[in-house]
């Protein structure tokens, strides 16, 4: 009798192939072949740097395509819509409908009351804001999966945007004078609210893919310039930039906040929901003509499934190993098969890479609630100290604008002067160094709203009463402390600081570190952080009055130092990889025919004549 044979698959179909029978296409695939177009990709390209030339030649950004401008600008009008409208929750519920005002919510001039409509008070205030944002951050990971594995990002992207339109019509009928004399505006805003949240939500997780879809740039290259000077034109680098004038544009929309607190403050709500829709109203018409000259990717199935199950192997061989080197390897086929294993599975080895480096990016996404608390407050904590101090006329929440206020000031200094002048010397500030000093930066703006909250509680009139409903004087007039509300601009402008620090690096960790047909839900996932840091406000809503304001800031800028220090011990050793996107096409090209994640030409629709902007 002859010798039995294994049952191991590897046996009858080679070392160097493996066996996909859940796949398209052919059951037996070369790995031999998949290392190869690796190696070819990772090892040997034109202008690819030599070791001397990535220590010495200076690093410079890449061509930005004028199509990626322009999905800026579309960014900026869905947020504008959004923060002029948002902007002013607050008030429309905390605040009844002020004592001899004009009807449409605005207090009469010349005294120091705000705008108001519904009246529920601080608790059910933070409840609103807080639920609907915390939908706005967490339901995009639902549709950033539905777009990676069904309809594509552009198509989620109209479809966001038009819930959103009908959001903002129905806001506007919300501030109608009639509904908000018999009060009865509750419910078509509420409904509004949480509709344009479901839009957000929508188009939010798909935009910045889409955006950095349309960059070219994925490895280190050396190139010559005009003058002469040969250096490297890096990808980390161009995404840096394009994602600064993303997140600047982001923040011009949320500047138009600034027109919506003085419209509800002079004139009312009508006028000021209008503000919001007036913005939208170009985005239809922008995405109708960059359809034909985008780079678009069709829905190529998520690879989530398969994520989960390299992460199952991982555990069942080397659950002690986890957050130690080593603990992903005995998921790739390579080790599989050289110890012998029978295990077949439909990945390589640098899929396994790209799943250990998003659960790398999603650990690092867990500490980002603590900066967007010490950025904002908790829940409407922020709101709550704004109405304690003397306003002379200026809105309340105006002071917020200077978050945005100092992102458009700062970020064409960082895109075109801090970060240019460290690459220039060959000085290292990395994403985790970024985000390190974001993470301090914030905690430094909250002991700016810890310490205001201390002294408005200790010389206002109603003590550490100061932002309840009954610190009024005889005529329901508000009565506050004898401090100018513009102090409040140091810690939202520090707040705002910060997060070109985080948010920024943040972007690119999420797009780079995926697989392609995960981005969409690995930048959900980044965003989904923030939706913690708002269902944490909800959750301690009850908290977020009087007289506990002051440690709800302290609390809060204690743990930020904390955490500032503990994301540095953890993910130091990430600034000193070399910034590399995941582009492990053969995966998907080889075991897929009909759902590849790259465009083929009839489905790339970038224009042949798209121009590209220099900088």
């Amino acid at each position: 009798m002859s010798e039995p044979k294994t049952a191991d698959a590897q046996y009858a179909i080679g070392v160097d192939n493996h066996l996909s029978i859940d796949q398209e296409g052919a059951m037996v695939h070369s790995d031999a072949k998949n290392e190869a177009v690796m190696e070819a990709v990772d090892h040997d390209y034109e202008g690819k740097p030599t070791d001397e030339e990535l220590s010495t030649l200076r690093r410079v950004a890449g061509a930005i395509p004028m199509t990626a401008y322009v999905l800026c600008f579309v960014e900026f009008c869905e947020r504008g819509s959004y923060y002029s409208a948002t902007g002013v929750i607050s008030n429309f519920v905390n605040r009844k409908l002020p004592v001899g005002g004009n009807g449409y919510g605005a207090p009469p001039r010349g005294t120091q009351q705000t705008a108001g409509a519904l009246g529920l008070g601080t608790v059910k205030a933070t409840a609103v804001s807080q639920s609907f944002k915390m939908l706005v951050y967490c339901l995009p990971v639902i549709f950033g999966y539905i777009a990676d594995t069904y309809t594509g990002r552009y198509k989620m992207i109209c479809w966001g945007v038009a819930v959103c339109g009908l959001a903002h019509i129905l806001m506007i009928a919300a501030g109608a004078p009639g509904l908000l004399a018999n009060g009865t505006a509750a419910a078509p805003y509420m409904i509004s609210l949480y509709v344009l949240a479901i839009g957000a939500a929508m188009f939010k997780p798909n935009v910045s893919p889409t955006l950095l879809d349309q960059i070219k740039d994925t490895k280190p290259t050396v190139e010559t310039l005009d003058d002469g000077e040969k250096v490297i034109i890096d990808p980390e680098a161009t995404t840096e930039r394009v994602v600064l004038w993303f997140y600047l544009l982001i923040n011009v929309g949320g500047f138009l906040a600034v027109p919506s607190t003085y419209l509800e403050k002079y004139v009312g709500w009508m006028v000021t929901f209008t503000l919001p829709l007036a913005v939208y109203l170009p985005l239809p018409l922008v995405l109708w003509w960059l359809h034909k000259r985008l780079t678009l990717y069709p829905p190529g199935g998520s690879d989530l499934y398969n994520c989960f199950k390299v992460l199952g192997i991982c555990l069942k061989k080397g659950f002690f190993k986890i957050g130690r080197h080593g603990f992903w390897d005995s998921a790739k086929p390579s080790v599989i098969a050289a110890s012998g294993g029978n295990m077949q599975v439909p990945w390589n080895d640098q899929f396994v890479e790209d799943v250990r480096r998003t659960f790398q990016a999603t650990g690092m996404f867990c500490f980002f609630p603590i900066q967007y608390i010490n950025d904002n407050g908790l829940g409407i904590a922020t709101d709550a100290l704004s109405t304690m101090f003397i306003t002379n006329g200026v809105p309340n929440d105006l002071l917020y604008n200077f978050n945005s206020l100092s992102i458009i000031i700062m970020a064409p200094v960082l895109n075109y002067g801090l970060y240019p002048l460290l690459r220039k010397y060959h000085i290292k500030f990395g994403p985790v160094a970024r985000i390190t000093f974001g993470l301090f930066l914030s905690a430094c703006g909250g002991i700016g709203y810890t310490v205001l909250n201390y002294y408005a509680y200790k010389l206002g009139p109603c003590g550490d009463h100061g932002s309840s409903a009954s610190c009024v004087d005889a005529e329901g007039v508000s009565l506050v402390a004898p401090i100018s509300i513009w102090w409040l601009a140091l810690p939202f402008s520090i707040g705002g600081i910060s997060e070109l620090f985080v948010n920024v690096p943040a972007y690119g960790i999420a797009y780079s570190r995926a697989p392609k047909n995960m981005r969409g839900l690995v930048t959900a996932l980044n965003l989904f952080n923030t939706g913690i840091a708002y269902a944490l406000g909800l959750a301690f809503a009850g908290l977020v009055t009087d007289p506990y304001l002051t440690w709800v800031f302290g609390g809060p800028t204690i743990i930020g130092f904390a955490m500032s220090a503990l994301f540095w011990y953890l993910f130091k050793h990430i600034d000193e990889e070399e910034y590399l996107l995941s582009t492990n096409d053969d995966y998907h090209l080889e075991h897929q025919t009909s759902t590849s994640s790259i465009a083929p030409e009839p489905y790339n629709e970038k224009s042949p004549i798209d121009k590209e902007t220099k900088v």
